[in-house]
């Protein structure tokens, strides 16, 4: 089985899911500033084309850096916590061998 991870405790899963929040909340608007600076090249270089083509940009660009800070976060949040501690490695010795 495993340890008993901090996550189980509630005020440090609380500051841990604080702070996961606080990350997103500062990289929705960071990939908005770089929507709007990739709308505003995109225009600069072909002109107006289509609105579908500015909103699909638009979603995939900005879809993207949320679904990389949103894992990331994730990677930081369960390392930063001590989660990743707290497993039990079963191949540990196999591995040393």
């Amino acid at each position: 089985m495993h340890g008993r991870s901090p996550l189980d405790d509630p005020e440090n899963a609380r500051f841990a899911w604080a702070r996961y929040r606080a990350i997103m909340k500062g990289m929705v608007a960071f990939s908005t500033v770089v929507v709007g600076v990739a709308l505003g090249v995109l225009y600069w270089q072909i002109g107006f084309v289509s609105i579908h083509l500015y909103i699909a940009s638009a979603l995939g660009i900005w879809l993207t850096i949320m679904l990389m800070a949103a894992l990331m976060g994730l990677v930081f949040l369960s390392s930063g916590t001590g989660h990743d501690e707290s497993i039990e490695d079963r191949l540990g010795d196999e591995r040393n061998r």
